[in-house]
């Protein structure tokens, strides 16, 4: 049954969603801020805390209830579910928003996957090709091309890895290269083996009635030298997911797919005149109502279970289960 109402409307308040993590955290190692995951490292383990915080365009726009369990449990399924493909870095969840996980060396580059010319950004591969470029990180499109088209194939367009604060960098892997930030090898096996993650989810959302549009695979390197994955996997934040029911015929009508991730908040905060230059607009609180609906939406359509929420306050629950 859906998440009801007034149990959305209480996470609005500020004292149950979480923000912002205060000192005594300290306690679970050194501490590095994402724009929504707080990580603390000690004794060669990681442990991620995943906020509500929500971003776009490389930006922290406020908090959406929930949004922090319904990450962390679809990060967990998907770890789950591909691990014998591409092995990972999760040990356990303590938490609803919690995940332990071996400290691993993180490889400089974002493998972004993409199966569909869409986006709203200015550095999206539907603006470039809007703006008449016909190569996108170092791949040719063809012309005659519309927006949401799927693409001819699947292409791996890698992305720097930004400090929070700053934005991502579409780049081609020659410039990759260039940089130094990889090496060819390594990047072509990379390549290879995310592309091949990425239609395994898209085999799996196709059985759930979505399409996997587009993600994101951030990587690093354990101790022991595997690469794995790290971060999330598959995730509304980290993914782009339309209804594939109503895809044709949004594309016959000319209409923006149905979605159900972060592309509801960017293509409002599109129509408000804001892409990441500026101070964004405050989230209205019936948008963060809808958005978090979607994520809950998301879980329930790809896991095939019912989301039930942790609704305690989050602070007092996560020093009980992280021993603080």
């Amino acid at each position: 049954m859906p998440v009801p109402e007034s149990t959305l409307r209480n996470a609005l308040r500020p004292e149950n969603t979480l923000d912002a993590l205060g000192p005594e955290f300290d306690a679970l190692g050194e501490r590095y801020s994402g724009k929504v995951r707080e990580n603390f490292s000690k004794d060669g383990v990681r442990t991620i805390v995943v906020t509500d915080r929500v971003s776009a365009f490389d930006v922290v726009l406020g908090t959406i209830p929930f949004k922090g369990q319904v990450l962390n449990g679809l990060a967990r399924y998907w770890f789950e579910r591909t691990r014998e493909r591409f092995p990972n870095h999760l040990l356990d969840v303590p938490d609803p928003q919690v995940c332990r996980a071996v400290e691993c060396q993180p490889i400089p580059v974002e493998m972004v996957v993409r199966g569909y010319l869409t986006g709203v950004s200015q550095t999206a591969i539907w603006r470039a090709y809007e703006r008449g470029d016909r190569s996108f990180c170092g791949h040719a499109l063809p012309d005659g091309l519309v927006k949401h088209q799927r693409l001819p194939q699947n292409i791996v367009t890698p992305s720097t890895k930004a400090p929070k604060g700053q934005h991502d960098e579409s780049v081609s892997k020659a410039e990759l290269i260039e940089r130094g930030l990889i090496d060819a090898a390594r990047f072509d096996a990379l390549e290879r083996r995310c592309l091949d993650l990425f239609a395994l989810g898209q085999a799996i959302a196709r059985e759930r009635g979505l399409l996997l549009v587009d993600t994101k695979y951030e990587l690093g390197v354990r101790p022991d030298g595997e690469i794995v994955l790290i971060d999330e996997i598959h995730t509304p934040d980290s993914s782009r997911y339309w209804y594939a029911e109503t895809y044709e015929q949004a594309m016959a009508r000319g209409e923006d797919p149905q979605s159900m991730d972060k592309e509801y908040i960017r293509r409002w905060l599109v129509a408000q005149g804001f892409s990441g230059d500026g101070a964004p607009p405050t989230l209205p609180d019936e948008l963060r109502i809808e958005a978090a609906r979607r994520y809950i939406a998301t879980y329930e359509r790809l896991t095939g279970r019912e989301f039930v929420p942790d609704a305690r306050a989050p602070i007092p629950r996560l020093k009980a289960n992280l021993g603080l």
